[in-house]
């Protein structure tokens, strides 16, 4: 029974030769051939190998000769999702020796991308090693080195060092009582939390997540907005891993019961970091959440971001305004603070006092005054701020209004002269100004100082490498059609090595800005409902945010679905 498995596991050979398809496909000559035959016997390689070795055909042509002639596809690294479950089953020292790659496993069938699909030694040996029946592909070598040196990355630097340390754990000793000084830079711990750093960097991951479960240490990725799973460990692992965090970030190892906040600086492959911490207690134990921060990221510029013409010249002139507030809206995580520094950088800053107080500073700049909010040292946004005016400003980035008393000294600095910057958690352009009042801002005093409001949000921007048409499901059809949408043509993307198999490489920004005319101020004075400034301000001109994620979509630059998944306002479909 086993003899008939493994011949259904291998692949029969064509009756015609892989030098005789060369020779059809014009990729060598008889005579070339003729040559690689008498190497051949003497240097007893495989013909595909001699022929390499010798320069006389292309890796990647001769792969799609060999897929003819051992009747088996070809892999597409770049459209191939590399199962974990399948990597995990070979070690990496082996899959590099014999230049093979575990894809795909399926039940008891593995997927396996080799050079030599023939080497029936090879596959003989796999299925003893793995207990699968053994489905190989064929794939160019070098793509399949390249694709085990990022499918192997994080899982076998972790799975190694995940190994060391259950040698050497000692459970009965608690972790409090070991002396700090005994954790080596060689430790295993110390090792995964680098990797995992690392491997969050080189990912393009914006937060790395480290969740113990009742069984396990959960490792997530956000990237491009959306959480990915990475790997998971053991759970005796939580505690060290967790502690070696708060040992980096400055934090105190033996308080688990309170949230902490702490920040680390750090450099990863030359790169300089600073990251952010914050620790919370749950019931299977600490959380830690990682915010990645690159220091040497250059400054986007304000056309960079994705406005829409209209739009964009409706924001410069605000940002060009000598006074006034300009206010910058969205959830966490929609890139307010982004937006604020692109602003900044559009001002001559040689001829300007320009000071920032931030929460935290996320990018420096050159010829700018930035402060950092120390609240140990007593330094909060509104003290901060009061300091600054003392300090003969030009224009003010305030990082973040989040209460009342900020809110008044920055209507105030508004209304003496200053050109005062800032970020509130608020749907929608509207929702902002109402934001206000909630807090205890007299009408007239913002129809006075904010001369506009930008809100906005951030959506997957499709690959660019893996873009297709396609059909959207009928719900999501229907809410492009109820938003006006007239465009029969969508795109997506299908998943390749570019996206890590998502789909979608980057973000775009999606914007409305409302600007402060007469008649809106009037509206406000007079107590108007949000519905009733929502549609003089869309009468006036203004691009709502569903509309712009509408155009972004009719462009080809995002799915429907992303539209409907990250923006959600108050206002109605038809507004």
């Amino acid at each position: 029974m086993e003899a008939r498995e493994e011949s259904r596991s291998v692949p029969l050979r064509q009756e015609r030769r892989l030098g005789e398809l060369l020779i059809e496909n014009g990729l060598l000559t008889p005579q070339q051939l003729e040559h690689a035959l008498e190497q051949q016997t003497r240097r007893r390689l495989p013909l595909g190998q001699l022929l390499l070795a010798e320069g006389l055909v292309d890796e990647k042509a001769l792969a799609a000769m060999l897929s003819v002639h051992f009747k088996v596809p070809l892999a597409d690294f770049n459209r191939t999702r590399i199962e974990k479950d399948a990597l995990a089953l070979i070690p990496e020292p082996y899959a590099r020796e014999h230049n093979i790659l575990p894809i795909r496993l399926s039940k008891d069938e593995l997927e396996v991308a080799t050079v030599d699909p023939g080497d029936l030694t090879l596959l003989a040996e796999l299925k003893v090693l793995t207990r699968k029946r053994i489905k190989p592909v064929l794939g160019v070598r070098s793509e399949i080195q390249a694709a085990i040196a990022q499918g192997y990355k994080l899982l076998g630097g972790v799975s190694r060092h995940v190994r060391s340390f259950e040698e050497t754990f000692q459970p009965s000793i608690p972790l409090g009582a070991r002396r700090l000084a005994d954790v080596s830079q060689g430790a295993p711990v110390v090792q995964i939390v680098d990797l995992i750093i690392a491997q969050g960097a080189e990912e393009r991951a914006s937060d790395i997540h480290v969740e113990p479960q009742q069984d396990r240490l959960r490792i997530r990725f956000r990237i491009d907005g959306v959480l990915h799973d990475v790997t998971s460990l053991p759970a005796t692992l939580a505690a060290p891993i967790i502690s070696r965090i708060k040992l980096l970030a400055n934090l105190d190892i033996v308080d688990k019961h309170h949230s902490q906040d702490g920040q680390i600086q750090t450099t990863v492959e030359t790169r300089p970091m600073d990251i952010r911490v914050g620790t919370i207690e749950t019931i299977w134990g600490e959380k830690a959440v990682l915010r990645l921060l690159e220091r040497s990221r250059s400054i986007l510029r304000l056309d960079a971001l994705g406005f829409s013409p209209p739009v964009h010249l409706n924001f410069m002139e605000l940002i060009r305004s000598p006074y006034g507030m300009i206010l910058v809206t969205g959830p966490t995580g929609s890139g307010k603070t982004t937006t604020l520094y692109a602003g900044l950088n559009e001002l001559n800053r040689m001829e300007k006092n320009v000071m920032t107080i931030e929460d935290p500073v996320e990018y420096t700049f050159e010829n700018i005054n930035q402060i950092q909010i120390n609240r140990l040292a007593g330094i909060t946004f509104a003290n901060g701020l009061r300091s600054i005016l003392r300090q003969d400003p030009d224009a003010i980035l305030v990082g973040e209004i989040r209460d009342k008393e900020t809110a008044e000294i920055s209507v105030q600095s508004a209304l003496t002269g200053h050109l005062v910057l800032s970020s509130l958690h608020a749907t929608d352009a509207v929702g902002a100004v109402y934001r206000f009042f909630e807090m205890g801002i007299e009408p007239f005093m913002v129809v006075s100082s904010v001369i506009g409001v930008e809100a906005q949000r951030l959506v997957r921007r499709i690959c660019p490498r893996c873009t297709v048409e396609y059909e959207p499901a009928l719900e999501e059809l229907e809410y492009y059609k109820a938003l006006g949408g007239m465009t029969t043509r969508f795109r997506r993307g299908t998943g390749c090595s570019y996206c890590a198999h998502t789909g979608f490489r980057d973000r775009i920004g999606v914007f409305e800005v409302l600007k402060m005319s007469d008649t809106i101020k009037r509206l406000l004075v007079r107590d108007a409902s949000p519905d009733a400034l929502r549609q003089q301000a869309v009468k006036e001109g203004m691009t709502t945010l569903k509309d712009a994620g509408l155009a972004k979509v009719d462009q080809g630059l995002t799915t429907i679905a992303e539209v409907m998944r990250s923006i959600h306002v108050s206002e109605g479909i038809d507004a």
